[in-house]
């Protein structure tokens, strides 16, 4: 008994040293890029209002400094002890997307964040963390062999927090959710037939939410902007259409940078605030114009490494519960990269999906690094 502390304190620090390293390094540069393109993105605009330029990088760099600190905390406890946490952490995710709807703060018409002094904390990006750890554990107590019976558990569970995210309204966030279910039910052993009824079904609500009427008029204009891009900004203008305007200044911007970019802090695009909602949702513009093909090429990589590292991670999990948890985290992290960078150029719809690392946003940037600290969980005590 005496023994036993000492034992689990070196037992710690012995799976620290078979902690993913190279993982770590990798988000800490897309962190520190990140802050870069942030900087370039916000200080001209603090400028012109009379603010300090560094006043949201500031804010960004703290982000990051306690994302870490949420990566290592994720780390002490092992994954495995997390199974019995699952219905806890289900319940908490319920409550808080429930409890923002009437008392959240109403931010460009989605009702989706609490405001905390100079801070705002966003229910649906921790509740993705949640929901990775609580479809895991479900499906790793079946052992790989769902049922349909299973599966339809599996969607009730997961339609809740969908439904009430969806409600805010955010339609990006939800489609996260949507690629960590459909991810985690493909390792996590649903049959093909079951995921090309998934597909169906998924289809078929796509259009139905599109012939009903269900979306609201911006969400209509960001999927408008995207299918029909052939109406210039200057035709249509950014009050008829502002959807159509962010992906024409979105592509001017990445399309101006060419091979090797106008320099850190010297987009044109940028210094004049041609791109809405540059610091966050098309942040990627601002490493495409001042950082050019060789800068996006550089983010991407990392992202690539990144990705390989997870499913490493997931392959080489001790069980099948640390499997479905890198996994989902794999699913959010793939999903997000794709849909914000894909969007900036067009190839995606506009959605309000922030990339990983680098948009700004504390709850995003938070719940970036609370994933990676999953995986690193799973990874360190692979030999345990």
């Amino acid at each position: 008994m005496l023994a036993s502390r000492p034992q689990e304190g070196r037992g710690f620090l012995a799976g620290w040293r078979h902690a993913d390293h190279a993982l770590i390094v990798a988000a800490v540069a897309i962190a520190s890029l990140g802050t870069l393109v942030v900087f370039s993105a916000t200080r001209h605009r603090l400028k012109a209002q009379g603010l300090a330029e560094t006043s949201t990088v500031n804010k960004q760099v703290l982000f990051v400094l306690i994302g870490l600190g949420v990566m290592l905390l994720m780390t002490l406890v092992d994954y495995r002890n997390l199974r019995a946490l699952a219905p806890y952490l289900f319940a908490g995710t319920v409550f808080m997307l429930l409890a923002v709807i009437p008392l959240g703060t109403s931010v460009k018409g989605t009702q989706a964040r609490f405001d905390l002094g100079p801070f705002q904390f966003q229910p649906s990006e921790w509740a993705k963390i949640a929901v990775v750890i609580c479809v895991a554990a479900f499906c790793a107590s079946f052992r790989g062999q769902l049922t349909g019976g299973q599966i339809i558990g599996v969607l009730l569970l997961s339609a809740l927090p969908i439904g009430l995210i969806y409600q805010q309204p955010d339609l990006g966030t939800a489609l996260v959710f949507m690629a960590i279910l459909l991810g985690v039910l493909a390792v996590g052993g649903a049959r093909p037939r079951h995921l090309a009824f998934l597909a169906a079904i998924a289809v078929t609500a796509v259009v139905l939410v599109l012939q009903l009427g269900v979306l609201k008029a911006y969400q209509l204009d960001r999927l408008g902007a995207f299918l029909d891009q052939q109406d210039s900004a200057q035709r249509v203008g950014y009050d008829v259409n502002p959807a159509k305007y962010n992906l024409n200044q979105s592509k001017i911007a990445i399309g101006s940078g060419g091979i090797t970019g106008k320099g850190l802090f010297k987009g044109t695009q940028t210094n004049l605030a041609y791109v809405p909602e540059q610091s966050t949702d098309f942040v990627f513009t601002v490493v495409g114009e001042e950082l050019g093909l060789f800068g996006s090429t550089l983010l991407i990589g990392l992202f690539g490494f990144i990705v390989w590292r997870v499913w490493r991670a997931a392959a080489t999990a001790r069980d099948l519960f640390g499997t479905l948890v890198c996994v989902g985290v794999l699913c959010m992290f793939v999903f997000q990269i794709f849909e914000n960078i894909g969007m900036t150029m067009g190839i995606m719809p506009i959605t309000g999906i922030p990339l990983p690392f680098v948009s700004y946003g504390g709850s995003s940037t938070l719940a970036a690094f609370a994933g990676l600290g999953l995986v690193l969980n799973v990874g360190m005590r692979r030999f345990s």
